[in-house]
C-alpha cells in the first residue's frame, strides 16, 4: 500500500468509471436536493486551479450590464429545470466559482430572491457564498448576509505572504486576517480553505497557517493538499514541492493539531467543531441529489427509475448565448447500473464515519449484495470496518483512501 492523499474535487464535477453490474436500478425515494450556483469570473486565475473560473476584465461588473444579464439567465437557468426538481424541497444553496464574492449585493440579493420565489427553499436552509480576501468589503458583506447567506466559506490558503505569492493569490495576510474578521462579525458560521505542500513549505510554516486558523476561532477549516491538477499553469511549470514523505507527515499533523483543538474530522480534508459540518457537502458525499445551474455547473438527479448527470454549457459567453434559446444543458447522461456502486462509495468513503449499510440501497436503487465480495475483501484487508450496518472506513482505509476505493473498480483496473 501506499500512503496518498486523495484531492478534494467538488462532488457537481466528479465523472467515474466504476465497476460492473447487471442490476436495475430501482429507486423507492428521492434524495435530499441541494442547489449549486456557479459564478465564473475571479480576478486571477491562481496557477494549481484546474476549476471553471475565467479572469475578469472588468466586463462582469454591475456597470457593464453583463452581471445583470448572467443573473438573469441563472433565473431562466433554474425555470427551465422546474419540471426536473417539481415539488422537492431544497435544503441547501451553495454559490461556489471562481469568486462569487465579486458579484455586487443587489445581483445576490436578486438571486436569491429567485431562487426563494421559484423553488420550494427550506426555511431553515444552508446557503454559502465562496469569497477569496482580496474582495472583502465590510458594507458588502453585511449586504450578503441581509441577503440571506448565513455561511461564508473563504479561500484562505495561507496566512504567510512569501506563500501566497508562490501560488498566485491576489491578497496578503494581513487581507486574510481582516477578512476573517469581517466574515466572524455577520456570518453565524465561517470555513477557512487552507493549502498544504505548497511550493517551498517547509512543516513549521504548514502548521504555522493551522494554529491561525484555529486561533481565529472559526467552526470549520478545510485543509487540502496541493496537487499538480492537468491543464493548470502548475501541471506545465511545476514548482519545488515537499516530497511525498514530507507531504504526508504535514497531512497527520494537521489532523492532530484540529483534533486537539477541539475539530472533528468528519471527512477527507474536512474538520468541524461539533454540529458545525458543511451541510451541503455532506450532501454531495451522502450521494444526495443537487440541481446544478450556471456556466459549466455539473448536477445530479434521480428518478423513480434512474440517475441523471447534467453539465451546463461552460464557457460564460456559450452560457449566455444558450441562455436566449433557453437550452443551458450541454451533455446529459443517464448513469447506468453498473457506475452506481464506485460513484457512490467514491462519495460516502470519504467520511470518516462512513454511512449506514441501507444507504446504498436508498440512493443507487441497488442491492447491496452485488458488492458484498468486494465489502468482504476490503474487510480482509483491514480498510473497512467489520460492520454490517456501516460501510466505514477504518482508521488505515481513510490513510490508505486510494488502495480502498481500488477494491471497488473492474477486476481488470484492480491492483
Amino acid at each position: 500500500m501506499t500512503r496518498k492523499t486523495i484531492p478534494i474535487t467538488p462532488a457537481h464535477a466528479v465523472r467515474l468509471e466504476p465497476a460492473g453490474t447487471g442490476q436495475r436500478i430501482q429507486l423507492t425515494a428521492s434524495p435530499p436536493l441541494a442547489l449549486y450556483i456557479h459564478y465564473p469570473w475571479c480576478v486571477r486565475k491562481c496557477p494549481y486551479c484546474d476549476f471553471n473560473s475565467h479572469t475578469l476584465r472588468g466586463d462582469a461588473t454591475p456597470d457593464t450590464g453583463l452581471e445583470a444579464r448572467y443573473i438573469d439567465a441563472l433565473v431562466a437557468d433554474i425555470e427551465s429545470a422546474l419540471p426536473q426538481v417539481w415539488g422537492r424541497r431544497v435544503h441547501t444553496v451553495f454559490i461556489g466559482g471562481g469568486t462569487p464574492s465579486l458579484m455586487s449585493a443587489p445581483a445576490l440579493d436578486r438571486l436569491l430572491t429567485a431562487v426563494r420565489t421559484l423553488l420550494p427553499l427550506d426555511p431553515m436552509a444552508e446557503i454559502t457564498l465562496e469569497a477569496n480576501p482580496g474582495t472583502f468589503e465590510a458594507a458588502r458583506f453585511r449586504d450578503y448576509r441581509a441577503a440571506g447567506v448565513n455561511r461564508l466559506s473563504i479561500g484562505i490558503q495561507s496566512f504567510d505572504d512569501a506563500a501566497l505569492t508562490r501560488i498566485g493569490r491576489i491578497h496578503d495576510a494581513d487581507q486574510a486576517r481582516r477578512a476573517v474578521d469581517i466574515a466572524l462579525t455577520n456570518f453565524e458560521r465561517v470555513n477557512l480553505d487552507i493549502m498544504y505542500a505548497l511550493p517551498e513549505q517547509n512543516m513549521a510554516a504548514a502548521m504555522r497557517d493551522i494554529d491561525i486558523a484555529i486561533a481565529t476561532g472559526v467552526s470549520h477549516v478545510s485543509a487540502y493538499h496541493l496537487t499538480l491538477e492537468p491543464n493548470t499553469t502548475f501541471a506545465h511549470s511545476p514548482p519545488p514541492l515537499p516530497d511525498s514523505d514530507l507531504s504526508a507527515d504535514m497531512q497527520e499533523a494537521i489532523e492532530d493539531r484540529l483534533a486537539a483543538a477541539g475539530f472533528e474530522h468528519y471527512e477527507t480534508s474536512a474538520f468541524a467543531r461539533p454540529g458545525q459540518q458543511c451541510r451541503h457537502n455532506l450532501n454531495y458525499w451522502q450521494f444526495g441529489d443537487y440541481l446544478g445551474i450556471g456556466a459549466g455547473a455539473h448536477g445530479k438527479l434521480s428518478s423513480h427509475d434512474g440517475i441523471a448527470r447534467e453539465m451546463r454549457h461552460k464557457h460564460p459567453t456559450r452560457y449566455l448565448d444558450a441562455a436566449a434559446r433557453r437550452d443551458f444543458v450541454q451533455e446529459r447522461r443517464e448513469v447506468a447500473a453498473a457506475e452506481l456502486p464506485f460513484e457512490f462509495l467514491m462519495n460516502a468513503l470519504r467520511l470518516t464515519d462512513g454511512v449506514p449499510s441501507a444507504l446504498f440501497s436508498t440512493r443507487t436503487g441497488l442491492p447491496l449484495s452485488v458488492i458484498a465480495d468486494r465489502i468482504d475483501q476490503a474487510v480482509a484487508a483491514g480498510l473497512l470496518a467489520a460492520d454490517p450496518l456501516t460501510l466505514r472506513p477504518t482508521e488505515q482505509g481513510q490513510r490508505f483512501l486510494n488502495d480502498l476505493l481500488a477494491l471497488f473498480l473492474p477486476e481488470a483496473e484492480a491492483p
